[in-house]
C-alpha cells in the first residue's frame, strides 16, 4: 500500500494562525531550559500567588468532595447558595446590590469568562477597544471571534488611565465593547471615580458595552479601596463586571471566578457557556461560598504578604536606578527597560541568563508596551532580596 503521509496536509483555522503567540509559554520553555542546565530559578514572571488556599476553603472542599451528589454535572449557572454568596459579598465589599437570581454567572475562572463574553458578543469584523498594555485575553477573545482591536496606549503621564480623547469618533460609533482593567494588571494603575464616570458616559453615549474586570479588587495597599463599576449610576445599563477568586483568595488552580450584570448581558454569556462547558465543579463552587464567607482576616493576611514584598522590590529597583513607584493595588510592578535593549524580550533573556531570574517582557502585554517589562510579587521576601543581590553582582542597572 503505497504511503500518504506526506501528503496530507490539514491546515488549522486562520482565527489560531492569526494568534499572536502567547510570550508566557514561551517564557515557562526559556524557564524549563535553564532549570535543566541547573540554573536556580527566581520567576518573579507570570502572577501565580504562591500563598496557601486558606484553611477554611480547604476544609469545605474535602467535605464536598466526599458528598457524591457533587460527582455529577454542575448547576450552569452557579448554585443558587453561590450565587447568593456573591451578591451578599458584593452589597458588603461594595455596597452594590446584585440580584443572585438572574445578575450572577459563575466562571471556570475571569479568564475564561473574558473570552467567552467577547464570543457572545462580537461578530466578524466588529471593532472592541482595549487598552495597551492588556491582560492578554482581553484581546485575545476579540481575535478568536473575528473581530478587530482598536488599541489605546495608556501613558504614565497620565497615571495609566485611558484618554477617551484619543478614541476617533469612526471608532466609538462602531465599537460594540470596550474593556476597562482597574486595579490594573500589569501597571498597577488605580482608576478614580470621575474617571469611571467618564467611560460609562462614553459608552452609553455611543451603545458601547463595557467590560470591567476587577480581578485585583481586593488586593489594595494602604487602606485604598477600588470602585466597583456599578458604584456609578446607570452603569448597569451598558456594563458588566468580571471578578475573580485567584489573586484574592489564593485560589489560582481551583479556576474560579463569576461575572455580574444586567439580567439580558448575563444571560448572553450564559449562552455562550452552556454549548462550550458544563460549569464549575460543585466541589469548587462549595469552596468559592467559604471563601466569601470566611472573616476577612485571611484575606488581610494574604495582602499584609504581599504588601511587605512591594517595599523589598519597589527599594531594590530604585536603588539600581530603575524607577518602580509603589501601587496603592495589583501586585505587579510595571518598569522600563534599560535604553541600551532594543525590546523587552531581550532584556528579560538578558536577565534571566546573567541572574537566573525571571520576568515578564512588556511585549507580553501589547505592541506598544516593548519598552517595558513587569514584576509580579510571588516570592518570599528572602527569595526576592536574592534577586536584588544577583542583580547588583551581574551589574544591571538602569542606564
Amino acid at each position: 500500500m503505497k504511503n500518504t503521509t506526506q501528503s496530507i496536509n490539514i491546515q488549522p483555522s486562520k482565527r489560531i494562525l492569526n494568534l499572536p503567540k502567547y510570550i508566557f509559554a514561551q517564557l515557562a520553555e526559556l524557564k524549563q531550559k535553564a532549570i535543566e542546565k541547573g540554573v536556580d530559578v527566581i520567576d518573579i514572571s507570570i502572577g501565580n500567588p504562591d500563598g496557601a488556599t486558606p484553611d477554611p476553603v480547604i476544609k469545605v472542599a474535602l467535605e464536598a468532595i466526599q458528598n457524591p451528589i457533587n460527582h455529577g454535572y454542575p448547576n450552569f449557572r452557579g448554585k443558587p447558595e453561590l450565587r447568593k454568596a456573591i451578591s451578599d459579598w458584593m452589597k458588603r465589599r461594595y455596597f452594590v446590590e446584585i440580584d443572585p437570581d438572574c445578575e450572577v454567572q459563575t466562571l471556570i475562572g475571569e479568564k475564561e469568562g473574558l473570552a467567552n463574553i467577547a464570543m457572545a458578543y462580537t461578530d466578524e469584523g466588529d471593532i472592541n477597544i482595549i487598552p495597551d498594555p492588556y491582560y492578554p485575553v482581553l484581546c485575545r477573545g476579540t481575535l478568536i471571534a473575528g473581530g478587530k482591536p482598536f488599541f489605546v496606549k495608556l501613558k504614565e503621564e497620565n497615571r495609566f488611565l485611558i484618554d477617551l480623547n484619543e478614541i476617533p469618533k469612526d471608532i466609538a460609533k462602531n465599537a460594540k465593547m470596550f474593556f476597562i482593567n482597574y486595579p490594573n494588571n500589569p501597571t498597577g494603575a488605580v482608576a478614580p471615580k470621575s474617571f469611571l464616570r467618564d467611560v460609562v458616559a462614553f459608552c452609553k453615549e455611543n451603545n458601547i458595552l463595557l467590560i470591567s474586570d476587577l480581578a485585583y479588587g481586593e488586593v489594595c495597599f494602604s487602606n485604598y479601596r477600588p470602585y466597583s463599576i456599578f458604584n456609578i449610576d446607570g452603569a448597569k445599563d451598558i456594563a458588566l463586571e468580571f471578578h475573580s477568586f485567584t489573586k484574592t483568595f489564593n485560589m489560582a488552580g481551583w479556576r474560579c471566578g463569576f461575572a455580574i450584570g444586567r439580567q439580558d448581558y448575563i444571560q448572553n454569556l450564559y449562552a455562550m457557556k452552556s454549548n462550550i462547558d458544563y460549569g464549575t465543579s460543585t466541589i469548587v463552587q462549595d469552596a468559592c461560598i467559604a471563601a466569601l464567607t470566611m472573616p476577612q482576616d485571611y484575606i488581610k493576611d494574604i495582602m499584609d504578604k504581599y504588601d511587605a514584598r512591594r517595599e523589598i522590590v519597589a527599594q531594590g529597583f530604585n536603588e539600581l536606578g530603575f524607577y518602580a513607584p509603589r501601587s496603592d493595588a495589583t501586585m505587579y510592578f510595571w518598569i522600563k527597560i534599560p535604553s541600551t535593549f532594543k525590546n523587552s524580550m531581550d532584556f528579560c533573556k538578558y536577565v534571566l541568563e546573567k541572574t537566573g531570574v525571571l520576568i515578564t517582557p512588556g511585549s507580553a502585554f501589547g505592541a506598544m508596551s516593548d519598552d517595558r517589562f513587569r514584576v509580579s510579587l510571588v516570592q518570599p521576601i528572602l527569595r526576592l532580596q536574592e534577586v536584588f543581590k544577583r542583580f547588583k553582582e551581574a551589574g544591571i542597572r538602569y542606564e
